[in-house]
């Protein structure tokens, strides 16, 4: 004859919207400290570009030099949508910037400071969206900002490419940085709404 076993506890039926309401107050509280976090944070890394910048300055004379698009400065955007935006521009550029390449034209202490902040950011940022926010989901329709910030980047590497990858090309791609910088200030602007 088997054992009795004892009954199982039973979730009571607002056990899932409880569990809901705890996910979107955890995710509410990453948010906040992405916050306070995100004060100093443009701030921070625009004065370490500003510390990579050459000390010599050389005429460059690169063809059609890719700029920060236009139809991403003035998009109304949900919250969630403008922190997947700021979250996909310091993906970005974090892998255009850490390149083996791009070290030997900075100063390694800037460099690695700013790699080191936008790592930080980006995990920050990684915890104040929902689990389920994809590019699908968070942008319906032909003006998908995401491919706009991929075909940016993909600009990037390519003219970095056909400049051979020189210190010029670089410091043009620092002053980038700068403006996709200036851009997330904006950006998280709209994320507080």
């Amino acid at each position: 004859m088997p054992a009795p076993t004892a009954p199982q506890p039973r979730l009571p039926h607002a056990a899932p919207a409880l569990l809901l309401l705890l996910t979107a107050l955890a995710t509410t509280l990453a948010c906040q400290q992405l916050w306070t976090h995100h004060d100093t944070f443009p701030d921070d890394a625009l004065r370490l570009l500003q510390d990579m910048a050459p000390s010599h300055t050389q005429p460059c004379h690169l063809q059609e030099p890719p700029c920060f698009p236009d139809t991403l400065l003035h998009r109304n955007l949900h919250p969630h949508q403008a922190a997947a935006t700021a979250l996909r521009i310091l993906q970005h550029l974090f892998h255009t910037l850490s390149r083996s390449s791009s070290s030997q034209h900075w100063p390694s202490q800037a460099h690695n400071d700013l790699l080191n902040k936008l790592q930080h950011h980006i995990h920050h940022l990684e915890q104040c969206l929902p689990d389920n926010a994809n590019a699908t989901t968070l942008f319906k329709g032909p003006r998908n900002p995401l491919l706009t910030i991929n075909k940016y980047f993909r600009d990037i590497q390519l003219f970095l490419h056909a400049h051979n990858h020189s210190a010029c090309a670089w410091d043009h791609v620092r002053l980038e940085a700068r403006a996709s910088l200036q851009h997330l200030h904006s950006l998280t602007r709209t994320m507080r709404r």
